[in-house]
């Protein structure tokens, strides 16, 4: 029986079997696929909210926390696996903001080098950013990860530590409770029992609470992305317009996305999409028109009511713990996330207060008593 047993093996779960196996527990992560191929795979890997100014407090501490952490954290992988996440800090920059000043004001409270620029400086940093825009912002601080990558560097790592277990194909069934303390989870493969359970199951971990009576406001949202087979250097850092933005990568691809779309766990991509997002990205870098949509996918967010994280332990359940609901925001507050949760299971001091991602009094019309 292993000391800590997580549900999910996306970049939450990954991140959080890490640091537990780093600490010196044993761990076993259940994935009902395989590790890293849902959300974590489909996003596009920016390293901060969108537009970071329109989130709650709440949401500004874990992003701010975990965007520090990142760097160190691709260097550590890239040195630990061989697998290079590719984290590229060369700034972010934002065109047709509407809401300027509170831009700008939120920049100034929390400390964040924000500003407005020119077109000279806009093109110089951006050549082949559409024409016509005379100012811009700039977020020289932000960065990008290739999450694909980010996801394979934890496996490997993880796959390579003697006290972790890997369980992938492996569905949770259920949950074995006795006097009001969580015991194990019952799979396809058999009852695994562990004297701590941790729920990081993204857009489905609504449907595993529910398995104990708890419903967790947690839904999955649909995002589609489209990505181009580009030169190398066309588009050299992200630019977001009108809540669209195009990515680059190392090797000259450029992801552009994504669509918000309530279609429950459906995931089929549609023509629709693919010509919203081709439109928005050739409206951003013109030069895309010319470029081959290599790949066009979709993947589930799990949507939270306010986009804040459920972070902490289940309500009337012993040992049992949740960390979901991070919306489209998921691998931008992993690092912080999983380290506040960590810290509670491990009576550490907390990197923050975790008072605003408790469980309690937010879950939808309280708590059922469990089976």
């Amino acid at each position: 029986m292993s000391d800590f047993l997580v549900v999910g093996g996306g970049v939450i779960g990954l991140m959080t079997t890490l640091q537990l196996a780093d600490a010196g527990h044993s761990v076993t992560l259940v994935e009902r696929g395989q590790c890293g191929r849902e959300a974590s795979w489909a996003g596009g890997g920016i390293v901060s909210p969108l537009y970071p100014w329109r989130y709650s407090a709440p949401i500004s501490r874990l992003s701010i926390w975990s965007e520090g952490f990142y760097p160190e954290l691709s260097l550590r992988l890239l040195e630990e696996t061989g697998v290079d996440p590719e984290y590229r800090q060369k700034g972010l920059l934002y065109l047709r903001v509407d809401d300027e000043t509170r831009a700008m004001t939120w920049a100034r409270k929390v400390g964040k080098p924000l500003e407005r620029v020119d077109a000279d400086f806009l093109y110089t940093k951006e050549p082949r950013v559409a024409p016509g825009f005379d100012e811009g912002l700039w977020m020289p601080t932000l960065g990008s990860i290739r999450n694909p990558r980010l996801v394979r560097a934890l496996y490997t790592r993880l796959d390579a530590m003697p006290r972790v277990s890997l369980r992938e194909d492996c569905e949770v069934t259920g949950f074995a409770v006795e006097q009001g303390r969580a015991t194990g989870v019952e799979t396809t493969m058999g009852t695994m029992g562990a004297d701590q359970l941790v729920v990081c199951g993204g857009a489905w971990a609504a449907g595993l609470l529910a398995k104990v009576g708890i419903k967790l406001p947690v839904r999955p949202v649909k995002g589609q992305m489209i990505l181009f087979k580009a030169p190398k250097d066309m588009v050299q850092r992200v630019v977001l317009m009108d809540g669209r933005y195009v990515i680059p990568r190392a090797d000259g691809r450029v992801l552009a996305g994504s669509t918000l779309e309530e279609a429950g766990f459906d995931k089929t991509t549609s023509r629709e999409a693919r010509d919203s997002l081709w439109a928005s990205a050739v409206s951003i870098i013109p030069a895309l028109a010319d470029c081959e949509v290599e790949h066009h996918w979709a993947g589930l967010r799990p949507g939270s009511p306010d986009g804040v994280p459920f972070i902490g332990s289940v309500p009337g359940i012993d040992n049992l713990h949740v960390n979901a609901g991070h919306y489209r925001n998921g691998l931008v507050l992993a690092p912080a996330s999983t380290r506040l949760l960590v810290d509670q299971l491990l009576g550490r001091e907390s990197i923050l207060d975790p008072a605003p991602y408790r469980l309690e009094g937010r879950l939808v019309d309280g708590l059922n008593s469990p089976d």
